[in-house]
C-alpha cells in the first residue's frame, strides 16, 4: 500500500500526537540531568524540581511587596489586553472585509489601502506606537490591532468574494436591498471565516502582546519573562513560555468548538 494511502488507527494516532512531545521532554531533561550533574547551580537547564519550585513560589506564593500572585496576575492583565484587542481587531476587521468585499466602490480604495498596511512590520512602528498613544495600556492593545487588522480584512474582503454571484443576484431579484444582503447572505458567511482566521492570527497577536509588554510594562507574562531574564531565571521562563502556549492552543480550541457549535454547515465546522 502507498504511503499516501495509510492511515493511522485511533490508539496509534494518540500515540503518534504524543511522540514528539515526548522526545522533546526526554531531551530537555536528559540534557539539563547531565548539565546539572557537572554543575549543580547551573541555569541554563533548571531541573523538574527547580521549575515546580519557581512555579510554586510566583503562583502559590503572594509576593512580599505587594500582596499579589504574580503568576496569574500577570496572565489576568495579558489575557485582558490580548481579548480587547482581538475584539477590536475582529469588528474593524469585519467591517472594513464586509465593505472592501460587497461595495466595489469602496473596494477600491480599500482593497489597496489594506494591502500596503498589511506589509508594515507592526513591531517597526512600536516606538511611533509609544509616542502618540503613551505607554500605558492603550500602546500595546494599538499594537494588537494594528498587527492583525489588516491581514484579517483581507482575508474577510477575498471571502466575500468568494461568494457566488449567482446568490447575490437571486437575492436582488427577490427584493433584497443591500443591507439586507449584507445581514443575511455576507454575513453569516464571514463570521464563520472570521473565526477561522482568528484561530491563523493568534500566534501573530501573541507576538505583538509579548513585544509591547516587554519594552513598556508593570505588570504581564512577556513583562515578566523580560524582567527575571537579566537573572538568567530559567526555571521561571520556561514555565511562562509553556503557559503562554498553553492559554493559545485552549483559545485555539475554544474558536474551533465556537465555529463547530455556531457554523456546522461550514468546511471548517466538518473537521
Amino acid at each position: 500500500m502507498r504511503q499516501i494511502n495509510r492511515h493511522p488507527q485511533p490508539g496509534m494516532r494518540l500515540m503518534l500526537v504524543l511522540l514528539p512531545f515526548v522526545l522533546l521532554l526526554a531531551a530537555y531533561f536528559l540534557g539539563s540531568a547531565v548539565r546539572l550533574e557537572a554543575n549543580p547551580h547551573d541555569k541554563l537547564l533548571p531541573g523538574l524540581d527547580g521549575m515546580l519550585a519557581a512555579i510554586d513560589r510566583m503562583a502559590f506564593t503572594p509576593d512580599r511587596r505587594s500582596g499579589d500572585y504574580l503568576f496569574w496576575l500577570d496572565t489576568l492583565v495579558s489575557l485582558a489586553r490580548l481579548l480587547t484587542g482581538l475584539v477590536i481587531a475582529s469588528l474593524i476587521g469585519l467591517c472594513i472585509g464586509i465593505t472592501a468585499g460587497v461595495f466595489p466602490m469602496w473596494r477600491a480604495s480599500l482593497s489597496p489601502l489594506m494591502t500596503v498596511l498589511s506589509m508594515i512590520p507592526p513591531l517597526a512602528i512600536l516606538p511611533v506606537l509609544f509616542i502618540v498613544f503613551g505607554l500605558d495600556e492603550l500602546s500595546k492593545i494599538m499594537l494588537i490591532v494594528i498587527g492583525i487588522t489588516p491581514m484579517l480584512a483581507r482575508d474577510l474582503e477575498h471571502r466575500a468574494r468568494e461568494i457566488p454571484q449567482e446568490i447575490l443576484i437571486k437575492a436582488q431579484t427577490l427584493g433584497a436591498s443591500s443591507w439586507t444582503l449584507v445581514l443575511r447572505v455576507v454575513l453569516p458567511q464571514l463570521l464563520s471565516r472570521l473565526l477561522t482566521s482568528l484561530r491563523l492570527l493568534l500566534g501573530s497577536a501573541w507576538l505583538f502582546l509579548i513585544s509591547a509588554e516587554a519594552i513598556s510594562s508593570t505588570a504581564g507574562l512577556g513583562y515578566r519573562i523580560f524582567l527575571v531574564r537579566r537573572y538568567m531565571a530559567m526555571d521561571v521562563i520556561i514555565p511562562y513560555v509553556v503557559w503562554i502556549t498553553l492559554l493559545a492552543w485552549l483559545m485555539d480550541l475554544a474558536l474551533r468548538a465556537l465555529h463547530r457549535t455556531c457554523f456546522p454547515w461550514a468546511e471548517g465546522g466538518k473537521a
